[in-house]
C-alpha cells in the first residue's frame, strides 16, 4: 500500500460566522502535515509487534486516511492471528453516496494476504458517520462470507469527517 498518492487538497469550510459558509482551499502546507502524519501512523501500524486491541487504535489512522475523500472508499485493515497489522488496502471506490463491495473480492484478498482477522473501514463523504441500512447489510454479508474461510471481522469503522462510528463499540458486530 502506498500512502503517497493522496487526494489533492480539498476545500475547507470557513465557519467563523455561523450564518455564512464559504469554501476556501486547504493550504498546501496543511496537506504536507497531513501526509507526514499519515506516513508516521502507517509506519507504526505496519511495524512488527503492532497490534490492534481497541477500535481507537485504528480509528485515528482511518480518519486521516478517509475523512477528506470526496467519494466513498471501502478499505480493509488485514490482521494476523494475534491482531498484528498485515496491511491496509483500499479495495473499492464509489460515488458520493455509495460503493459496490463484492464479497467474493474481499474473500479473495483475505486469502491472498493470509489474514486471520480484519477491520472494515469506509467513509461517508456527507460527514455523517452513522451506519445506513446498506452499511449494516454489507457488513453482515461480508462477515458471513469471511466466516467460511475462518477470518474474523473485528470491526467496521465508518469515517464521517472528523467523527467515526465503530460497529464493535455499538455492539453491531
Amino acid at each position: 500500500m502506498s500512502i503517497t498518492n493522496l487526494p489533492s487538497p480539498v476545500p475547507a469550510v470557513n465557519s467563523e460566522d455561523p450564518a455564512r459558509y464559504e469554501a476556501t482551499t486547504m493550504h498546501p502546507k496543511d496537506q504536507d502535515v497531513i501526509n507526514h502524519a499519515l506516513r508516521i501512523l502507517m509506519s507504526r501500524l505496519v511495524m512488527p509487534e503492532t497490534y490492534i486491541t481497541e477500535p481507537d487504535n485504528a480509528a485515528t489512522y482511518l480518519k486521516l486516511k478517509l475523512a477528506e475523500r470526496k467519494n466513498e472508499v471501502f478499505g480493509v485493515l488485514w490482521l494476523d492471528n494475534r491482531h498484528g497489522v498485515l496491511c491496509f488496502e483500499e479495495l473499492f471506490n464509489g460515488t458520493v453516496d455509495g460503493a459496490t463491495i463484492p464479497p467474493r473480492v474481499v474473500v479473495q484478498r483475505a486469502l491472498e494476504v493470509n489474514a486471520v482477522a480484519c477491520i472494515f473501514a469506509h467513509n461517508h463523504p456527507s460527514g455523517n458517520p452513522e451506519p445506513s441500512t446498506a452499511d449494516n447489510r454489507i457488513t453482515e454479508r461480508l462477515i458471513e462470507a469471511l466466516k467460511l474461510i475462518d477470518v474474523r471481522v473485528l470491526d467496521h469503522i465508518i469515517v464521517g469527517g472528523a467523527e467515526t462510528c465503530s460497529f464493535a463499540e455499538r455492539g453491531l458486530i
